[in-house]
């Protein structure tokens, strides 16, 4: 199924059962390369938030206690 594709079936919810369990099966299982997609997403989509250096980080955590 194309990308397109399932942007129309999701916003019109017209998934048919079989669909559906191939959605779920993907989702239910551990898989490197939609974990690896998802972890890109967050990264691009946090690329201009504020960082910390490990440094930094530490002094933060031992400030903490």
């Amino acid at each position: 199924m194309t990308s397109q594709n399932f942007a129309v079936k999701k916003k019109r919810g017209t998934w048919n059962p079989e669909e559906l369990e191939k959605i779920v099966n993907v989702l239910a299982k551990p898989n490197e390369d939609v974990e690896n997609a998802l972890m890109l997403e967050i990264m691009r989509s946090r690329k201009n938030d504020e960082t910390l250096t490990y440094d930094e980080f530490k002094a933060e955590i031992a400030s903490w206690k």
